[in-house]
């Protein structure tokens, strides 16, 4: 284990994860076949993954800060994929926000119905991301453009992660 003080540090190294802020070293680790309950984890990838519950949705924030190897072209797109199926099933319910997602991003907000998908199904597809696995985000994707549509989030149409004014 080995200290670094840099702007915002100290910073720890350990167990061969990205630098940690020495706060965030206590946290616990979450096993991809956990169960989740709302809280704030270490994932096996070196991300930080929050988990918050409301009556409708789950928000789910994974934070991969210095942690390059969870921006590679094929994560950024299933990461991409698993929030537009997220999306696809809040357009489904009527809701009006949008997803938050934006390539080359190493924090990534999620906001998932707890009608459609529970906290730990959706958590296990992060992780399998992180992992390299993206079979679980390409399922809930397929899944969402059999009862959505293809193309047809709000996102796609305005651009995902834009944060520019609609014009509608």
């Amino acid at each position: 284990m080995s200290t670094d003080n840099g702007a915002a540090g100290p910073y720890i190294a350990f167990d061969g994860l990205p630098p940690l802020h020495r706060r965030e070293s206590a946290l616990p680790r979450i096993h991809p076949y956990d169960d989740v309950a709302p809280g704030r984890y270490l994932t096996p990838g070196g991300g930080r993954l929050t988990v918050e519950k409301s009556t409708t949705h789950h928000r789910i924030t994974l934070d991969h800060l210095g942690c390059d190897a969870q921006t590679t072209a094929g994560k950024e797109d299933a990461f991409k994929r698993l929030a537009l199926a997220a999306e696809g099933q809040c357009v489904l319910a009527g809701c009006t926000h949008d997803a938050r997602f934006s390539i080359g991003n190493v924090y990534r907000c999620f906001q998932a119905r707890t009608d459609w998908i529970t906290a730990t199904t959706f958590v296990r597809a992060l992780l399998a991301i992180e992992l390299g696995d993206f079979g679980p985000a390409d399922t809930l994707a397929a899944k969402t453009n059999v009862d959505v549509g293809p193309c047809s989030h709000r996102s796609l149409k305005r651009g995902v992660g834009d944060t520019t004014e609609k014009t509608e």
